[in-house]
């Protein structure tokens, strides 16, 4: 009887601790998500002072900051 308690126990206590996620550490996957030479962040939308260069995938934006942009030479 008491390893049935144990078992009820155990199984309410497991039900109530939140799912830990999965999946890279924070500072692995902001080197992976850099673009441009590490100076552009892989994004789905840019803020306001960013401007996007190139494509990060399929479909993700390499984000730019406006100062890291280079420069276009036109003849």
């Amino acid at each position: 009887m008491r390893r049935l308690q144990l078992v009820l126990v155990v199984f309410v206590l497991l039900c109530c601790v939140p799912p830990v996620r999965s999946g890279l550490n924070i500072y692995i996957r902001r080197i992976f998500d850099t673009c441009w030479l590490a100076k552009g962040v892989c994004r789905e939308k840019c803020q306001k002072e960013e401007i996007y260069n190139i494509f990060c995938g399929t479909h993700f934006l390499c984000c730019i900051s406006k100062k890291d942009m280079p420069t276009l030479f036109v003849k």
